[in-house]
């Protein structure tokens, strides 16, 4: 198991196999949606990741910022909507709280995870218990400070642990924002369709290091 930190082409590759993993997953992300909303999430998800995979190949990066930015502004700019903000914000913060770091290790992981959460919740408003793709990242986040003194391997394994319990705890609540929040109970049973996108997200960053 290599415990080394991540360079930025690594950080680079992570990010093509988690686009390609998201884009693979477009049917298991609209079955989500459907659960709790108009059901084009998977859709949305894909098209973004997409032009994210296509963006980030032609990088040739020289810092952790450089990726991570690319990979938030491609989000943005080609998801549009609720989705494409709150997905685009998360790489957006997480890469300028990195913009000079020459890799990425537990320490790095944790500070893109504590910008991320910050940058997320300022913009959408949501907070953890509220149902949404927060409690993904706030599982993610929590686990990445616990990590912080670990290697790199184990400090992703914790954060795609974190990030899948969070997801897993949005089955019990009921859905405060967005279209959910007309459905009250009847949301309670679902996983919010976000936070299941955020736990592919960091499973697939972890499998990435973890099997270099």
């Amino acid at each position: 198991m290599d415990n080394q930190a991540l360079s930025p082409v690594e950080i680079r590759d992570m990010l093509i196999a988690v686009s390609d993993k998201i884009i693979e997953s477009e049917a298991l992300l609209s079955e989500a949606d459907r659960k709790l909303g108009d059901g084009d999430h998977g859709l949305g998800m894909q098209r973004g990741f997409t032009a994210a995979k296509s963006q980030l190949e032609a990088l040739e990066p020289k810092t952790a910022g450089d990726v991570l930015t690319t990979i938030g502004m491609a989000l943005m700019a080609s998801m549009g909507g609720a989705s494409g903000a709150v997905m685009g914000m998360l790489f957006q913060s997480g890469g300028m709280a990195l913009a000079n770091a020459a890799s990425l290790d537990a320490s790095g992981l944790s500070q893109f995870l504590d910008a991320a959460r910050e940058g997320v919740c300022n913009l959408g408003g949501a907070k953890p218990g509220d149902k949404t793709m927060v409690d993904a990242l706030a599982g993610a986040q929590e686990s990445g400070q616990a990590a912080i003194d670990g290697s790199t391997s184990e400090a992703f394994a914790a954060v795609a642990a974190g990030a899948t319990d969070g997801m897993e705890k949005t089955k019990a609540m009921i859905a405060t924002m967005g279209r959910a929040k007309t459905l009250g109970e009847k949301s309670i049973g679902h996983p919010d369709p976000g936070a299941v996108s955020v736990s592919i997200i960091f499973q697939t960053m972890s499998d990435y290091v973890n099997q270099r």
